[in-house]
This record gives C-alpha cells, sequence and structure tokens, in this order.
C-alpha cells in the first residue's frame, strides 16, 4: 500500500480534514478536495460535545416507542419532510430492521470500540497539529432535568443505559445552584458525565487541522467533486469545472453528499441528512465553569465556545440541501427565553445535515469491488466525537497494517 503515494480526500468538512492531516503526516502526498462552504456540513454548527457516552444505538425498540411523542407536531424535536418521502421512507424501513434487538447488541457492540476513548484520540491529533491545549477540553458535561419527575425518569433511563468508558454521578445540591446565575429556575435535578469532552468551537479545529495539513505540505483543492473514476490501478476524481485530479487512492467523506459519489461506483450508502439547527449569541453571561449542559427533556444543547453561546437541537430527516424550517430556530430561541438564558435577539442562526446511516453506525472502509476507493462518512451525531479515530483507521489503513477486526462491520457493503 505505501506504493499508492498520491491520496485525495473528498469532504473538508472535521472526518475529512482529520484524515487528510494523518495521510499527509504519515508521508502520503495528499490533496484535500474541498467545496469550499464552511457552513454547509455539520462540521460547523454543531454542539462542540465529544460524547463518549453515547453508546446505545438510535435503533432500538426504545427508541420506536418513544418516536411519536418526540415528534416536531407535538412539541419535541424529531421531525419528517413530507416532501422528502421518497427518501426517508426507504431509509426508514432499513432503521426498523436495525431496531431488532440482535441488531441492537451488535450495534452496541461496535459502538464500544468506536468509542474508546475519544478523548484521547483527539488529544492525539490536537499533538500531531500541534494546536493550542486549549482547543481540546476534556471537561466533561452535565445533563439536567426541569422537574422531579423527570429527573426521577431520566436517571433510570441512564442508570440502565450503556455509556462505554464515561461515568457519570447524580449533581450535588450545590452543582445545580451554580445555574441559578443563568436560569430562571434551578433544575430540579442532574448528572455530571467524565470522561467526555468539549472543543473550544467546532470550526476553530477544522481550522486548526488545515493549517497542520498545509504546513506539512498538504494541497487543498476548493471545488465540489462530482465523480470518482478507477483508471487501472489508481483512481480519478473529476471536479464540476471539468478539472480532474489524479490519485493513486481517494478517501471519500463527503458527510451527507457522500451517497452520490458512491452510487455509480456500486456502493449502496442507504445514507439520508438528518438535520440539526442551532443558534449562537456572542452576548451571553454563561460562566466559563459551567460545562457543556444538555437539558434532557426539552432536547437542547447549550455550550459555551470562545465565539458565544450556542444552543442547539432537532432531528430532521430530509434532503441535506433543503431549505431550513425557521419555525425549528424559534422553538430553540423559545426554550431559551424560558430557561431565562441570556442571548441575543438576532443569533447567528444555522442549520446541516448529520450523514445518517440507517443503523447509525458509519461507513469506514475500503470498497470491495474498487480497491483504490476508501471511505469514511455516516457518522450521525458522532461526527466530531469519532473525527479523530475515524482518521487513525484510514491510516493504518493507508499504511497496509490489519485494521482492527470490529471495523469489517463498518463495511459499506453491508446494505447490499
Amino acid at each position: 500500500m505505501m506504493t499508492a503515494r498520491r491520496w485525495a480526500v473528498v469532504g473538508g468538512g472535521l472526518v475529512g480534514a482529520a484524515t487528510a492531516l494523518r495521510l499527509q503526516a504519515a508521508g502520503f502526498e495528499t490533496t484535500l478536495i474541498d467545496r469550499g462552504d464552511s457552513r454547509r456540513g455539520a462540521s460547523f454548527g454543531n454542539i462542540g460535545h465529544i460524547a463518549a457516552e453515547q453508546c446505545e444505538p438510535m435503533p432500538s425498540p426504545a427508541t420506536l416507542k418513544g418516536a411519536v411523542g418526540r415528534l416536531f407536531a407535538f412539541g419535541g424535536p424529531l421531525d419528517f419532510r413530507a416532501r422528502d418521502a421518497s427518501l426517508w421512507g426507504p431509509w426508514a424501513l432499513r432503521f426498523l430492521a436495525a431496531s431488532r434487538p440482535a441488531a441492537v447488541a451488535h450495534g452496541a457492540e461496535v459502538l464500544a470500540h468506536l468509542l474508546d476513548d475519544p478523548v484521547g484520540a483527539w488529544m492525539r491529533l490536537a499533538a500531531l497539529a500541534q494546536a493550542p491545549e486549549s482547543l481540546i477540553r476534556a471537561t466533561g458535561h452535565s445533563v439536567v432535568w426541569s422537574t422531579p419527575d423527570a429527573a426521577r425518569r431520566g436517571l433510570a433511563g441512564w442508570s440502565a443505559a450503556r455509556t462505554g468508558g464515561a461515568r457519570f454521578r447524580v449533581m450535588e445540591a450545590e452543582e445545580l445552584a451554580a445555574y441559578d446565575a443563568v436560569l430562571r429556575q434551578r433544575p430540579a435535578g442532574g448528572i455530571r458525565f467524565t470522561g467526555t469532552g468539549q472543543v473550544s468551537e467546532p470550526q476553530a479545529v477544522r481550522d486548526a487541522l488545515l493549517a497542520a495539513f498545509a504546513a506539512k505540505g498538504g494541497q487543498t483543492v476548493h471545488a465540489d467533486a462530482a465523480a470518482i473514476r478507477h483508471v487501472a490501478n489508481a483512481a480519478e476524481v473529476a471536479l464540476s469545472d471539468g478539472t480532474v485530479i489524479d490519485a493513486d487512492r481517494v478517501v471519500v467523506a463527503a458527510g451527507a453528499w457522500s451517497e452520490r459519489l458512491m452510487r455509480p461506483l456500486g456502493a449502496r450508502a442507504a445514507l439520508i441528512g438528518e438535520r440539526g439547527y442551532s443558534v449562537q449569541s456572542a452576548q451571553h453571561d454563561w460562566p466559563d465553569d459551567l460545562p457543556l449542559t444538555v437539558f434532557e427533556d426539552r432536547a437542547l444543547a447549550v455550550a459555551r465556545f470562545d465565539g458565544g453561546l450556542r444552543a442547539s437541537s432537532h432531528v430532521e430527516f430530509g434532503a441535506p440541501s433543503a431549505r431550513p424550517d425557521p419555525r425549528k430556530w424559534r422553538s430553540i430561541e423559545a426554550h431559551l427565553r424560558d430557561l431565562g438564558v441570556a442571548f441575543s435577539a438576532q443569533p447567528d442562526r444555522w442549520c446541516g445535515p448529520r450523514p445518517t446511516l440507517p443503523d447509525y453506525l458509519p461507513a469506514i472502509g475500503r470498497l470491495n469491488a474498487h480497491p483504490q476507493v476508501h471511505y469514511a462518512f455516516g457518522h450521525q451525531h458522532l461526527g466530531l466525537t469519532t473525527a479523530a479515530r475515524t482518521a487513525e483507521i484510514i491510516e493504518q489503513m493507508a499504511l497496509g497494517r490489519p485494521a482492527p477486526a470490529w471495523t469489517e462491520a463498518l463495511k459499506i457493503e453491508r446494505f447490499g
């Protein structure tokens, strides 16, 4: 594999940037093909959480049981764009299949491997990038509830859940009292996690990775990849302007837009755009020592970044490039007002698609039919969390070293 010197990585989000940096640092001549619109993908507007605790597979009987009550029409975070039913309909059938008990157990086993110390993987990547230590913060996070009943049910749910290497404890009264400074009403209960983390700001992390990539000699081309073609023992990436990038190997890491590149190669990606919404305010009074907080009964997460306070919510299934639904932003802002969080009346609003496969496991591997093509996409809510670990896996494959046996479960061929 080391004879494959030239690599092209399609997609400049966190997964693509991390992968390109790892490959370039390993001695490969790497070209990153980045469309150039940093706000387009989930890497820009997410909540910045390194979610080591998210080891419960999303497809499950419990998820199906609670889905109706979580619909946006009833005040919840879950929504399906009616005009995109042709996209999420077939995807939903595969989701149902992935909710069977045996499939859930399999998914949990794979997630446990993938989420083995993601904070550590990020620390290693930050060291490779020679980034400031403050970029990755192993500060843990909190989950709180508004009422005693919600707290009782929430604690029971987390006590029964798989959380991998992350651990939690019930918050003390003085820890809950710390929210008096920023909330109208103190949370009725909460839990404090260790083993999880937060980044200083997702875009700042991406910028640091790209800067290190360039400093190590990596080349970035700002263009839209139109197609990937195998050529003898090599490959080429055709750009929308007619330019062709020659490479020995290609990594598809284009997030929610990966399927259109994989389909002509015979890969059935079964990918959907699971869109999230966030708002950010430069004006706020959230203190430095108050961690990223999930208001679980509101399906709302709030985190302080270097550039301001961000709040995020919603799971909206549909086309990745569809127009945003302003009602989702208004819903987040209404929750913030109800909580009493100081926030701008005109925040920076963002919407972007999480690339999600029906079993909520990413696709990481090398195409059987076209071994010149590798791929790393479909990380759903765990893109930032697992980007550093994903890059390490692709690097090992590029170096010709055996991939861990559990990564066989991430091959895209599992969808037929």
